[in-house]
């Protein structure tokens, strides 16, 4: 039954002392991670590209900025360098601290990223940007009067001084791509030591290993697959549904004070749903009733925590937006039309690392571990790991310590050895 206007799902911002866990937080956001580690403080930056940019469409973009952040030094050789790509509503806050306020949360992967950890910035100079077409937290931009995220459809078209909203250009993971690539050459850089992701993420750093396969030593691949399968496809047109059916979307012309804020929160507790396992919604809520208030209220913890996923996330992220990267992942598909899986690793040259996590059902492990049969059937080097976890898709996000050692060994194996013989 379609929801009637009066009827649609409010976003509220409830005074009422509401008892969350920490573990509510959305860890593809913000990381919980504590340690005496002193803070990395970074700040946003931003790569200008005048146009017109083209997109794979054929469409073009008058101009294009590109925000990303850095994480510790390049060397003189340009050989320490790892790109790390954000899942679906990620930023490119991967790791450490705008500021030293005490309340402030660490980037998303700050428990696998910063100093001493696998991904060590004292070793390595880690890249991250804000991908094509997705939002960003707009708290601290770049500069005053800087975008605070990459092109998307909630900029403004210079040509007409409004939003572009739904006039944006289709664009895909093969753009995305090409955008990264733009902030690597920015650099100097001609070969990447590691392209790392998770999820969506994921499926980019294989874009990566078949679109460049001169530019990158290794590639670590993290819950993800060639493609996003019918099941979760099925997902995202009910997300973006929920959007367009929200009287407020205005066929994506809506005002910024006035945003389809209930169809996007709907859209995001749909989203959760598929990133818990049915082991971890049962140790994370069971079937208990929320407090409030030092109350028992009559509402389910696990319906309390996807209205609190649901308003969190429209404070943060735009919804035609939304409806762009959900359509661009549901289009992507490493193996192009007329080929087999194995064609389409065929020309990889890299090393590759694979993780898929036990009860990840939006991408399991049979999907992710095809890509590496296939790789092996191609004669590449390929690992491929299973992790034990219960925390379902998030699982990449949360149990770090499952599996920080694989990625930390696999990137000194390629420092050491591989980079260092072909470059």
């Amino acid at each position: 039954m379609l929801l009637a206007a009066d009827h649609f799902f409010k976003v509220t911002d409830k005074k009422e002392e509401t008892v969350r866990p920490a573990d509510w937080e959305d860890p593809s956001v913000s990381s919980s991670v504590k340690d005496d580690a002193p803070r990395v403080i970074v700040q946003k930056q931003v790569l200008h590209v005048e146009g017109p940019y083209a997109l794979e469409s054929g469409e073009t973009l008058p101009e294009l900025d590109v925000i990303y952040e850095t994480f510790g030094t390049l060397n003189a050789e340009k050989d320490n360098a790892i790109l790390v790509i954000h899942a679906l509503t990620g930023d490119s806050h991967c790791c450490g601290y705008y500021t030293y306020y005490p309340t402030e949360k660490a980037g998303w992967w700050s428990s696998l990223i910063g100093p001493g950890k696998a991904i060590d910035t004292n070793k390595y100079f880690v890249i991250c940007t804000n991908n094509l077409g997705g939002c960003s937290n707009d708290v601290y931009p770049p500069k005053e009067g800087a975008p605070s995220h990459t092109t998307n459809p909630a900029s403004i078209d210079p040509r007409t001084g409004k939003r572009y909203n739904m006039t944006f250009p289709d664009y895909t993971f093969g753009d995305c791509v090409n955008v990264q690539k733009l902030v690597v050459d920015h650099f100097g850089i001609k070969r990447l030591l590691a392209v790392v992701g998770g999820s969506m993420g994921g499926m980019m750093t294989l874009e990566w290993a078949r679109r460049y396969p001169d530019s990158l030593s290794s590639v670590i691949a993290v819950a993800t697959s060639a493609h996003l399968s019918p099941q979760g496809i099925a997902f995202s047109e009910v997300e973006r549904q929920s959007i367009r059916l929200d009287p407020k979307w205005r066929g994506g012309n809506y005002p910024d004070n006035d945003p389809p804020a209930g169809g996007l929160a709907v859209a995001r507790m749909i989203a959760h749903i598929t990133y818990l396992s049915q082991q971890s919604m049962r140790a994370k809520f069971g079937r208990r009733k929320q407090q409030r208030n030092g109350r028992t209220t009559d509402q389910f913890e696990v319906e309390s925590y996807l209205e609190h996923q649901g308003n969190s996330f429209v404070k943060r992220f735009d919804a035609n937006s939304y409806i762009y990267i959900t359509e661009a992942l549901d289009d992507y598909d490493l193996v192009r039309p007329g080929e087999t899986l194995d064609d389409a690793v065929a020309n990889f040259k890299c090393l590759t690392l694979m993780l898929s996590f036990r009860t990840d059902w939006l991408f399991p492990t049979k999907e992710c571990g095809e890509v590496a049969e296939a790789l092996r059937r191609q004669g590449k080097m390929v690992e491929f790991n299973e992790v034990d976890s219960e925390k379902g898709h998030d699982g990449f996000l949360i149990d770090y310590n499952k599996y920080e050692q694989l990625v930390s060994r696999f990137l000194e194996r390629v420092y050491l050895n591989y980079n260092k013989s072909i470059c």
